[in-house]
């Protein structure tokens, strides 16, 4: 395969949908304490597409490094590489480009893991596990790409169209949806753009969400970092959902290119028939199209809305939003060091994960 890499810096990463590829993605995770890599990848185009003649394709991979025990470091490619090769050639195409990295990365790193963005070519089949890394190996040399044992980021997650007018937006809404937003707004709810002083409303929120849900807290810190990196293609803002000036529910909404992603929720306990969170997404989509967006990403499905899923509830509220389900292929490891990998994917079956977000 005709691939070459060049490393450059993470400021100077592309333009594209996908938040996690970002310059001010890469700004946020050095803030949290992780050291990022950028390269800049060209290849020619058969090689990725199957197409004939000689021209070549040029993008850019984000790499964030994260320790494994004392010795080693994992390298993590959030939500990429964002150029896509058909089907057949995924395997041979991240083999590659693996390869090289391995050159220019860190000697002690002994593994990447990719968090695929691509939109999963056996969703229809159901494959297993097995036949799925059979799959994506094949027509690779090494053999070695093998599916994580967790997912980082969600890999299934609903995509709102934003084109079209707001009342052509509600119109393809559930009912119960229109009704609920609609409902907020006469319950007297009023939504607005918080900044970095209203962070700790939105961690209450947060730690009363986590508290309700199970869910593991982030400290405060993980939520400042998102405070002060810069990007012209990117960037977030903090909505805050009220009544009477008693905050009811939160949100970050980033933005990056054309997408407008949800990123993270919290709300009270109080007032549930206030139908704050719907105000607050409703909200959230309005601004998203002020700032020229044709995306709205509401980050986070269940892989099937089978009603015993934990998530169910979940889903039933954002499908009400309308959009199309699009599900990711989630993690896949590249191993370097077969040993220290085999350790981390043991510890991972016991751990239920090795969290990087």
């Amino acid at each position: 395969m005709n691939l070459m890499l060049q490393a450059k810096s993470p400021e100077a990463l592309y333009d594209t949908p996908l938040l996690h590829q970002s310059s001010f993605w890469s700004q946020v995770k050095q803030n949290q304490g992780f050291a990022a890599r950028a390269f800049d990848i060209k290849v020619r185009t058969s090689d990725v597409l199957q197409l004939s003649g000689s021209s070549y394709l040029l993008d850019d991979v984000l790499v964030l490094l994260a320790p494994i025990g004392r010795s080693y470091s994992m390298g993590y490619v959030p939500y990429g590489p964002v150029l896509n090769p058909i089907d057949s050639l995924m395997g041979p195409f991240l083999e590659e480009l693996s390869e090289q990295l391995r050159e220019k990365l860190p000697k002690d790193c002994a593994l990447l893991r990719f968090d695929l963005p691509w939109q999963r070519p056996w969703q229809a089949d159901n494959l297993d596990t097995s036949l799925q890394e059979l799959r994506l190996n094949w027509g690779t040399e090494r053999k070695v790409l093998r599916k994580a044992c967790s997912d980082q980021l969600p890999p299934d997650t609903l995509l709102l169209d934003l084109c079209g007018s707001e009342e052509s937006i509600l119109s393809r809404m559930h009912r119960k949806t229109r009704y609920n937003i609609h409902l907020a707004q006469r319950k007297g709810v009023v939504v607005r753009e918080g900044t970095f002083e209203d962070l700790p409303i939105f961690y209450e929120l947060y730690k009363e969400t986590c508290l309700r849900n199970g869910l593991n807290l982030h400290d405060l810190s993980f939520f400042s970092s998102f405070f002060g990196p810069k990007d012209i293609h990117a960037g977030f803002c903090l909505l805050l959902a009220e009544w009477e000036g008693v905050p009811l529910s939160a949100m970050f909404l980033t933005r990056s290119s054309n997408r407008a992603t949800y990123l993270y929720g919290a709300s009270s306990s109080r007032m549930r028939n206030s139908m704050s969170t719907y105000a607050l997404q409703w909200n959230a989509i309005v601004l998203a199209k002020k700032w020229g967006c044709t995306q709205y990403d509401l980050f986070g499905l269940a892989p099937s809305d089978e009603p015993s899923h934990p998530m169910h509830g979940l889903n039933a509220f954002k499908m009400g939003f309308g959009g199309k389900p699009f599900h990711r292929m989630g993690c896949w490891d590249y191993a370097f060091d077969e040993q220290i990998s085999n350790e981390l994917f043991a510890y991972e079956m016991v751990e239920k994960g090795y969290h990087l977000t």
